[in-house]
């Protein structure tokens, strides 16, 4: 199964991750994002998300 990536060094923490895919990401406690734990990351929401980050950190792991 795919699975997004983040490169929190590339993050501009600009939050549109959090904005068009919250049940996807978030932002933890530490004030890091992260990618929530899903049995599938197939929906437009995520690929919406990794096509427009604007510093292309978030990639797919495989």
């Amino acid at each position: 199964m795919k699975r997004p990536v983040l490169d929190m060094a590339e993050c501009l923490r600009c939050e549109l991750c959090v904005e068009l895919a919250p049940h996807a990401f978030q932002v933890n406690d530490a004030g890091f994002f992260e990618v929530l734990p899903l049995d599938d990351y197939s929906d437009e929401d995520i690929h919406e998300v990794i096509k427009n980050c604007p510093k292309d950190c978030i990639t797919w792991e495989e």
